[in-house]
């Protein structure tokens, strides 16, 4: 590794540490530590949707399936748009009245609300735990891409590297420093995708033609994705903008009901045209790269053996030149732990005020308290992160488990006037439940059924004894 890459790397997270520690300051209470003390600009926020819900992720999973199955990968995050401005038309509304009215602060309040303390409190373990492997996706994703693009480092050695930094500067810069970082860490992804890392490596594997005749011919058809795929990829992408931790939080932290809507529309647009081309298409030179042989000096000759989550940086490494690799590698870093924090940071605020605060600990103050859930949390999810392989499929387990359990409830939430605690216990159970037996099972499309069984759960608890459950 050059030593001008590896500068503009160390500066990047050094920046990074600074804006946690400098934020670290401002923080008077919980609602400033995790929700930015509910003023914060419309742009800013949906800048931060967009970097927290596309991030590593999808960043590095929609560079695998631009490898796997061409620019047709980009209709995954085409129903991340649908998901943005259905629940900008719908949830944003009533979510915002209540949280006027009522002040709330994390998603299990709404769950609360509509269904009583002991099913939120069951909201907020699953929660918990999608949120926990959500966070943990991303460090993997990380890890993954420093040890493809820099071998010397190990995946043990970068996915603590890149936790520590993560877990750090969340825990002590709050909900401002995600936010503010995120803006800035998705402008540097959309710049350098735009103006170092595609256009470099078109030049450098020959451009349209020689790309074109060394891939299969599937791979710059819009159509080589089955209508099951792109049901699943809804199924699991949609509901999670009614039920995400984070995005509740981005909700509350806006001044108004119109900011958090133009947040929303703003992020959508992000999501789909513009991440899903860039992202796919990197993924789809990585192929060409692979078919061409560029790969054979690294161990990875056309033909062998490769994870497609890892063609994309060993496209960067192969392609661009010295000081713009580091570029590049800050760029995606960026992806990756815009992410990572706000998940870490929902999930905290999650445990601070749904669990902690039934025990009525008084020995820290508010901030500090929060400050160490964070760090606590962070540190189960990067403990976590070393039990996986895959990026794209630990992201879309954690997404699975959430949603089936639930969608269902939040939907009735939101449509229904008359709802009992046994409804929503019921649909919780059976959906989220489902989902983990047929999912450890790899039961084909689990989502599915786990959707399903919380809608009969639903339906059942509407049947029973209102008091079963108070």
């Amino acid at each position: 590794m050059h030593w001008l890459d590896l500068s503009v790397l160390v500066v990047y997270f050094i920046c990074l540490l600074a804006v946690g520690f400098y934020f670290s300051k401002s923080h008077t209470s919980e609602d400033d530590y995790f929700l930015g003390g509910r003023d914060i600009k419309s742009w800013h926020v949906g800048l931060s949707v967009v970097a927290t819900d596309v991030g590593g992720g999808f960043s590095i999973g929609l560079g695998g399936l631009g490898f796997t199955i061409g620019l047709s990968g980009s209709w995954m995050l085409f129903t991340g748009l649908i998901g943005a401005w259905m629940s900008a038309v719908f949830l944003i509304p009533k979510i915002k009245k209540l949280e006027t009215h009522k002040k709330f602060s994390t998603f299990n309040d709404v769950v609360g609300h509509y269904y009583g303390g002991k099913v939120a409190m069951i909201a907020t373990f699953i929660t918990l735990i999608g949120y926990l492997g959500f966070t943990s996706s991303q460090l993997l994703a990380g890890a993954k891409l420093t040890h493809a693009t820099f071998p010397e480092i190990t995946l043990m050695q970068a996915l603590w590297g890149m936790g520590v930094i993560t877990i750090l500067y969340t825990a002590f810069g709050g909900l401002k420093a995600v936010i503010y970082t995120d803006t800035v860490q998705w402008l540097i992804l959309i710049c350098g995708l735009c103006f170092v890392g595609i256009p470099m490596a078109y030049m450098k594997l020959g451009g349209w033609e020689a790309i074109s005749s060394a891939l299969p011919s599937t791979h710059l058809s819009f159509t080589e994705v089955t209508g099951s795929q792109i049901l699943d990829w809804a199924l699991t992408i949609v509901p999670i903008w009614f039920i995400g931790l984070t995005l509740y939080q981005r909700i509350y932290a806006c001044r108004t009901e119109a900011d958090a809507k133009k947040a929303w529309y703003l992020a959508g647009l992000l999501e789909w045209p513009i991440m899903a081309f860039m992202g796919t298409a990197l993924g789809v030179m990585g192929r060409a790269a692979f078919e061409m042989n560029v790969f054979e000096g690294i161990g990875y000759p056309a033909g062998s053996s490769i994870d497609s989550e890892i063609a994309l940086p060993l496209l960067l490494t192969q392609t661009l030149g010295v000081g713009f690799l580091g570029l590049m590698m800050a760029a995606y870093f960026s992806a990756i732990l815009s992410t990572a924090d706000s998940c870490l940071m929902a999930s905290s605020g999650s445990l601070v005020a749904d669990v902690l605060s039934l025990f009525k600990i008084k020995r820290f103050d508010a901030v500090r308290l929060s400050q160490f859930a964070t760090f606590f949390l962070g540190m189960i999810a990067l403990l976590l992160s070393t039990f996986f392989t895959n990026v794209l499929g630990l992201m879309l387990l954690s997404y699975g488990v959430m949603v089936s359990g639930l969608f269902v409830p939040i939907m009735g939430g939101l449509f229904l006037k008359k709802l009992y605690p046994v409804q929503g216990f019921l649909s919780v159970v059976a959906g989220g439940g489902t989902y983990l037996i047929l999912a450890s099972m790899d039961y084909p499309s689990p989502i599915h059924w786990g959707i399903g069984a919380s809608l009969i759960g639903f339906g059942i608890g509407s049947l029973l004894p209102k008091k079963i459950i108070s």
